[in-house]
Order: structure tokens, then C-alpha cells, then sequence
């Protein structure tokens, strides 16, 4: 009980201190919320975005095409060979075989080179596999998929086996990018906070040391003297993850308007939508933990130096 009651009156401390300063206080939320804003917004894009391109992801493709001179049954029987190599290597693949006469009709069909093709008189197109990864491009490594066109080449009858090498950079290239900004909005929202939190709590404990060191004298611990502190940190996090999560959906309100347009012209109900609960407990939590952090690197130091 007595521990309940040291917090409890730690907390009323610094709701007193709060209420004879309000200004202050409210500025520091207020400049603390809007550093927060940035990389909350980039998160909720991001979580919104996820999906969408989960859903608009293509699978990676290879083509393989063989020689000329092939057989037709030789053509046939290179099926097994390919989902033999595509097995040792543990790839999941949908094979489609594409005719080279049926190839020759549809260019003739559709490609407007019926005249030109017509005048080739053979048939110069070869036949082909087109060989899709089973399950999307999560299923499969990039690694693995270079060493599939690599083993599929080797293949007797096969002549050319073409990878679509720019999906393979960039699908690299958008993980890496995905890291590096989750890494940067993770280090603002820390830096900041803590700067801004340390800055305030330092000034409060400065103006207040005189009262510190009395009540130090009298036989207040460190730990007794510091509580207020931490439980205003503490606040200064939970007002600035609030007030940053609500202008963070208040500013998705506004552009999904433009945004719901757009989708509708492209036959999509596409729209922004704010982060889940759990999503906004945990982002709260953490900004309360980086300002209690702030507050006690700044409160040790103050008292270091009064000693």
C-alpha cells in the first residue's frame, strides 16, 4: 500500500506541475506530436499499401525457349526434365507449353504482321515453356529462381531460357528500401522524443531545485525526488502519441476523399484507413516508454549536477 501511495502521489505531483504550467506543457505536446506525425503517417501508409501490392504482385516467370531443329516429341519429354531440375531445387512451378504453330497464328492474329510472317514462308518461331512459381514471388528467393533458369539452360534441346532479371532487382531493391525506412521512422520517432522530452524534464528540474535539494535534506532519496518526474515524461509521451494518431486519421479523412475518387475511376473501393487498436496501444505505449526514458536521463543528470 505504501508503494501504491508514492506513485500516487508522484502522479498528482506532476498533474500539479502540468496545471501551474499549461502553456508549457501543451507546446511540448504539441511540438513532440508533430515529430511524430511524419513516420506514423509513413507507418499507416505503409500497412495500407502492404496488401495492395501483395495482391498486385506477379509471380516471377521464365521462359524457355528451345532449339529449332528440336523434335516434337523430344520437345515434349523436355517437360519432365524441368519439373525434375525444378524439384531438386525444391520449386513449386505451373508448366505451360506453348506450340510454335499455334505461336506463328496468334502473331499473325494479333501482332499485325500477317503479311511480313507470311512472307518468311518456315515457321521460324520456336517451341517454348513458360514456366511459372507456384505460390507468387514470397514463396520463392530470387536466389533460387536465378539457379532454376541456370540448371533449365543446361537442359539438352534448350536454347534460350529468359528471366525476367529486372522483377528479381527489383523486388530486392523494394525490401531493401521497405528496411532502411522502417529503420529511419523507427531512430526519428526514438531521437526525437527523447530530445525533446530530456530538454523539458531538465528544465523543470533546474526550476525546481531548490525545493530538490530541501527535500533531499530532510531524507528524500533520489527515487522519491525523481518519480514526479518520470510519471511527467510519462504524460508528455501518452498526450503526444494521442494527439499525433488522431491528426494522423484526421489527415486520411481528408485525402481519402480525393482517393476514393480515384479508386472509383480505376473500378477499385480503395481507401486509407487508420491504424488497428492494437496497432495504436503499441505505438502508445512506446512513445509513454520514450518520454519515462527521457524523463530519467534527464532527471539523473540534473541531480548529478546539484550535488
Amino acid at each position: 500500500m505504501n508503494w501504491l501511495r508514492e506513485h500516487w502521489r508522484a502522479l498528482l505531483s506532476a498533474l500539479a506541475r502540468v496545471r501551474s504550467a499549461p502553456g508549457g506543457f501543451v507546446f511540448n505536446v504539441v511540438v513532440i506530436a508533430l515529430a511524430l506525425v511524419l513516420p506514423l503517417t509513413g507507418l499507416t501508409v505503409l500497412e495500407n499499401l502492404r496488401p495492395v501490392a501483395r495482391d498486385l504482385a506477379v509471380g516471377p516467370e521464365l521462359s524457355v525457349f528451345l532449339s529449332t531443329d528440336v523434335a516434337r516429341s523430344r520437345a515434349q519429354a523436355i517437360a519432365d526434365d524441368i519439373r525434375r531440375q525444378a524439384q531438386q531445387l525444391a520449386v513449386s512451378i505451373k508448366l505451360e507449353f506453348i506450340d510454335r504453330d499455334q505461336a506463328l497464328a496468334s502473331m499473325k492474329a494479333h501482332s499485325g504482321l500477317h503479311d511480313v510472317v507470311t512472307a518468311l514462308g518456315s515457321n521460324p518461331l520456336p517451341d517454348a515453356y513458360v514456366v511459372r512459381v507456384a505460390g507468387g514471388a514470397d514463396s520463392v528467393s530470387p536466389g533460387r529462381i536465378t539457379q532454376l533458369a541456370d540448371a533449365l539452360g543446361g537442359i539438352d534441346g534448350v536454347d534460350t531460357v529468359q528471366l525476367d532479371s529486372v522483377w528479381v532487382k527489383r523486388l530486392a531493391a523494394l525490401v531493401d528500401l521497405a528496411g532502411v525506412v522502417l529503420w529511419l521512422l523507427a531512430l526519428t520517432l526514438c531521437g526525437v522524443v527523447l530530445a525533446v522530452v530530456f530538454n523539458t524534464i531538465r528544465l523543470q528540474a533546474y526550476t525546481q531545485m531548490e525545493e530538490i535539494s530541501v527535500a533531499r535534506l530532510l531524507g528524500a532519496t533520489d527515487a522519491y525526488v525523481s518519480r514526479p518526474f518520470y510519471y511527467l515524461g510519462g504524460l508528455l509521451g501518452l498526450c503526444a502519441g494521442a494527439v499525433a494518431l488522431l491528426a494522423v486519421a484526421g489527415g486520411l479523412a481528408m485525402i481519402n476523399v480525393s482517393v476514393i475518387a480515384l479508386a472509383k475511376l480505376y473500378g477499385s473501393s480503395f481507401s486509407f484507413s487508420p491504424l488497428d487498436a492494437r496497432s495504436c496501444l503499441l505505438l502508445l505505449t512506446l512513445s509513454v516508454a520514450l518520454g519515462v526514458i527521457g524523463a530519467g536521463l534527464s532527471v539523473r543528470r540534473a541531480l548529478k549536477s546539484g550535488d
